[in-house]
């Protein structure tokens, strides 16, 4: 084989393989898009269930039965029931929750995603003035035998 029979030969191979993988990033582009517009909607309904049916009740329903959340500094508190416990207080029954993801990644068998963006509280302060409080949110959701997406960390 001379050199340039070689050069094509491999020039060739380089094209099929760069062409294969455009075709597979495509593919898994567009399941991953799919994937991450459900997990977005699943966030946006986790907060409109919270503003309008209560605190306790959204961090209730979306939590996975091992779900676990970290509060204060280290406290951490596992499982549905004590979570909506945990939210069950006076502070919550008036606060109001604002949030949406800046970051979605979904893993490639679509069981596991995490987002992390940026959210706001409000609740009543002094009469006739809301108080706020801001930060950063990180949640890792885990799809559920029946389909859907709970949290399993928040």
């Amino acid at each position: 084989m001379t050199f340039f029979t070689r050069a094509r030969s491999f020039v060739c191979a380089g094209a099929f393989l760069v062409a294969s993988f455009t075709c597979l990033s495509q593919t898994v582009n567009k399941g991953s898009a799919a994937l991450i517009e459900e997990i977005r909607k699943v966030e946006k309904q986790f907060e409109n269930d919270l503003n309008s049916r209560g605190v306790d009740f959204a961090f209730e329903k979306y939590a996975a039965p091992d779900a676990v959340i970290k509060r204060q500094n280290d406290t951490l508190i596992y499982g549905p029931k004590a979570i909506k416990q945990y939210y069950s207080t006076e502070f919550y029954r008036s606060a109001k929750a604002f949030w949406a993801p800046d970051f979605i990644s979904v893993s490639e068998d679509g069981t596991m995603a995490y987002t992390y963006g940026r959210y706001r509280w409000t609740f009543p302060a002094r009469p006739g003035e809301v108080g706020e409080y801001r930060g950063v949110f990180h949640t890792v959701w885990k799809r559920q035998p029946d389909g859907t997406w709970k949290y399993v960390w928040d």
